[in-house]
C-alpha cells in the first residue's frame, strides 16, 4: 500500500542529542558527588527513556535500578539541569533537514515518536527549527507505554489519520525496529545513532538507509542531484 505518512524517532535520528543528555547527566553525578562519565558511555544509556538513562547512569548498568530515593533525587536533579541544557549542544545529523523537506513538500504526513518526554521533545524541536514539519508529536509520556512497545507508533498512525499499513518509521534502533513490527508499520533504520551499542546491522528491520535524505529519495522513486 502506497505510504502516507513518516514517522520518525527524534535522539540518534534527527538530532545528534547526546552532548546534551551527557552534561545534565554529568551535572546530576557531581551534585550527588559521583564520578562523571564519558559521553560515549552515556550514548550507550540511551534508548529506553529518561527513567533508563538516569538508573544505568547511576548504577553503570544496562538493567539493574537505583534505591528508589536514590533514583527519586536523582531523576529530579537531572530533569533540573536537562531543562536549561536541553537543544544547546544538540545538532542536525546530515541529510535531516533536506529529508523533512522532501517529504513534506511531497504531501507526507510527518510525526515524532520518540522516548523523550513531552516536556523536553516539544522545546528541542522548537529550539532547533523543525517543529512546524511534524502533525504529531507523541512523547515518551504521551502514551502509558514508551518504545519498543507498539502503543507509540500505533497512536500516533490514529492521530495522522492513516492505518499502520500506509506509515513508514523512521529510526536508529531495536526498539523503534521492535515498536514499528508489532504495530504493523514498516521500519527502516540509521546506523548513525544510538542502539545501546549494538549494530543496527544486527538488527531485524525492513531496510537501512544512510541519511533521511536518502530515505525520503527512495520513497519518493527519485534522486536528487550531487
Amino acid at each position: 500500500m502506497t505510504k502516507k505518512a513518516v514517522l520518525f524517532d527524534l535522539d540518534g535520528t534527527l538530532l545528534h542529542t547526546v552532548p546534551d543528555l551527557a552534561a545534565a547527566v554529568n551535572a546530576m553525578l557531581a551534585d550527588l558527588g559521583k564520578p562523571v562519565l564519558p559521553e560515549e558511555t552515556v550514548a550507550v544509556y540511551v534508548g529506553k527513556g529518561a527513567e533508563n538513562l538516569v538508573n544505568r547512569s547511576l548504577t553503570g548498568s544496562m538493567t539493574e535500578k537505583a534505591s528508589p530515593e536514590l533514583y527519586a533525587q536523582a531523576m529530579a536533579n537531572w530533569q533540573g539541569h536537562y531543562t536549561h541544557i536541553n537543544g544547546n549542544h544538540s545538532v542536525f545529523y546530515p541529510g535531516v533537514r533536506e529529508g523533512l523537506d522532501l517529504l513534506k513538500n511531497a504531501g507526507y504526513k510527518l510525526a515524532v515518536v520518540t522516548n523523550k518526554p513531552e516536556r523536553f521533545t516539544k522545546p528541542l524541536l522548537e529550539r532547533t527549527g523543525i517543529a512546524h514539519y511534524f502533525e504529531v508529536v507523541v512523547g515518551g509520556d504521551t502514551c502509558p507505554v514508551k518504545k519498543p512497545d507498539p502503543m507509540p507508533v500505533t497512536h500516533a498512525c490514529k492521530l495522522l489519520g492513516v492505518e499502520p499499513s500506509q506509515a513508514l518509521m523512521i529510526g536508529d534502533s531495536v526498539n523503534d525496529a521492535l515498536a514499528a513490527n508489532a504495530a504493523g508499520v514498516e521500519c527502516w533504520l540509521l546506523p548513525y545513532g544510538y542502539n545501546e551499542g549494538r549494530s543496527v546491522h544486527d538488527t531485524p528491520c525492513d531496510g537501512i538507509v544512510s541519511t533521511i535524505e536518502k530515505a525520503a529519495q527512495r520513497l519518493l522513486g527519485t534522486r536528487v542531484p550531487q
